[in-house]
């Protein structure tokens, strides 16, 4: 997702915290998006950028992501590997 600001965009960025596990999401530019960030939640240093899943669908046809019951890497209602029923 991006936002726009009168001459710039600025995407969302998810990142997980180490020390506290909280995941957050920051709305910088572009060429930050790997720069350290501390945790909005503990202010910890050991944070890294997270890959962002998204799903889209248009009508019944799934034309990003996976099925919403699943996990990012199912592609039918039920996933041994996350346990998704």
């Amino acid at each position: 997702m991006f936002l726009v600001y009168p001459g710039d965009i600025m995407p969302i960025y998810e990142y997980i915290c180490h020390e506290c596990g909280e995941r957050f999401e920051i709305i910088r530019p572009i060429k930050e998006a790997d720069s350290p960030i501390r945790c909005t939640t503990c202010q910890g240093h050991q944070t890294q950028r997270a890959v962002s899943v998204f799903y889209a669908q248009s009508g019944s046809r799934i034309i990003a992501g996976s099925n919403p019951s699943g996990c990012a890497g199912c592609t039918s209602g039920s996933c041994a590997s996350c346990n998704s029923n």
